[in-house]
């Protein structure tokens, strides 16, 4: 992996981190890294067929990081291959949907996973998405919040579909990449690039997955 030095990091072979995304199937995983890397939102929800893989740079204050994003399907039958995915990642973005308990609770079997692989040299985030559903709401954020502490991770509730609070979350994880501490100014570049996508388009179903 590429270090870069305390000063001239733009000059420097980029630093880049692995972050792997899990949750259970329409908990809005796509969603997340759409809004984050084009800033929009497609209402018509789309499975993910094995696994997605996007890149990203972002410049913080004092160096540049590409954010290597990995977006997982949500499926059990794809479930033996996000081990492999899991094994060599800095990040590991657990994402629920705050409207259907079911899919908070399966979060434990994913943190399980990553737990297994990489111990706790990994930077576990649980993310609550849908806040934009909040009149449907089935997790409280208190809930979210406990969950978090109990299992040292980090937590924050997002909308995709509206784009709360989705910048901060990757801002966060920027500033609690090893190496990032006091880099307070993170923002994200303004050009983009799909490096690979590993899949084909899958059939399109109606849903939202916001």
């Amino acid at each position: 992996m590429a270090q870069t030095g305390a000063g001239g990091s733009y000059n420097n072979p980029l630093k880049k981190f692995k972050l792997v995304f899990l949750g259970e199937q329409s908990v809005g995983k796509t969603s997340l890294i759409t809004r984050f890397m084009y800033d929009s939102f497609d209402n018509m929800y789309q499975a993910t067929i094995g696994i997605d893989f996007l890149s990203k740079t972002m410049y913080l204050e004092d160096r540049t990081v590409r954010l290597q994003l990995w977006d997982t399907a949500g499926q059990e039958r794809f479930r033996s291959l996000i081990p492999s995915y899991i094994r060599d990642s800095s990040v590991a973005v657990v994402v629920y949907d705050i409207s259907n308990v079911k899919s908070f609770e399966n979060t434990r079997k994913w943190i399980d996973d990553v737990r297994a692989e990489r111990g706790n040299d990994v930077i576990i985030v649980l993310v609550g998405n849908k806040t934009d559903l909040n009149d449907k709401r089935e997790v409280t954020t208190e809930q979210g919040e406990e969950e978090a502490k109990k299992n040292d991770l980090m937590f924050v509730e997002t909308s995709a579909k509206l784009g709360h609070n989705v910048k901060t979350l990757f801002k966060r994880i920027a500033q609690a990449l090893p190496g990032m501490e006091g880099a307070d100014d993170a923002e994200q570049a303004p050009d983009q690039m799909i490096d690979v996508k590993t899949n084909l388009n899958p059939p399109q179903q109606e849903g939202c997955a916001c």
